[in-house]
């Protein structure tokens, strides 16, 4: 009888220490997550862009947000999101769409290096006699350097995974980066 008391005691001695230390633990966690939060958001700057091209039957529409993160002023880590749709009337119509990693580095304030892994899903539908289909991802790796002014920087990007199944037409490209 004398250890089944003893044993109640425990139990509610025990339930009464964690019930205390989940309050105040939680109440540290809700001061904590209040602050850091609001510091975060100071961090996070979003930027994208947005691209239309128009021609003789040919069409070429992309919208492709993205956000970063500055860990400081001089390294930041952001994910992007890309759709883009094209057609060349006769001859084909297809959807990209993905998404990537970036890694933006400043050594200086004007010179802004980069690093971009994307993985894009491609989705051809070709028009003619032999009409056909192509699904498949690609995958880039663009390694890049620019001059920063302010919110943008105007730069070029090389493809390092560049081959001949590549979407896009060269490995080196222009580009314009715009981050608020």
């Amino acid at each position: 009888m004398k250890k089944t008391h003893q044993l109640a005691i425990l139990r509610s001695f025990l339930i009464l220490t964690t019930l205390f230390s989940s309050c105040f633990l939680s109440a540290q966690q809700q001061t904590i997550a209040h602050h850091s939060q609001s510091d975060f958001w100071k961090k996070v700057q979003f930027g994208g862009g947005i691209g239309l091209s128009f021609g003789s039957q040919y069409t070429d529409i992309s919208l492709a947000p993205s956000a970063i993160y500055n860990f400081n002023e001089y390294v930041a880590l952001g994910l992007g999101a890309q759709y883009t749709y094209i057609k060349q009337k006769n001859y084909y119509a297809s959807h990209l769409y993905g998404g990537s990693i970036v890694a933006l580095l400043n050594p200086i304030k004007e010179i802004q290096l980069s690093a971009e892994l994307e993985e894009l899903r491609v989705n051809v539908n070709l028009i003619g006699s032999n009409s056909n289909s192509q699904d498949y991802w690609n995958t880039g790796l663009f390694l890049g350097a620019g001059y920063r002014t302010g919110n943008v920087t105007i730069g070029a990007r090389y493809n390092v995974l560049n081959d001949n199944n590549n979407v896009y037409g060269t490995a080196f490209m222009p580009f314009v980066r715009v981050y608020f």
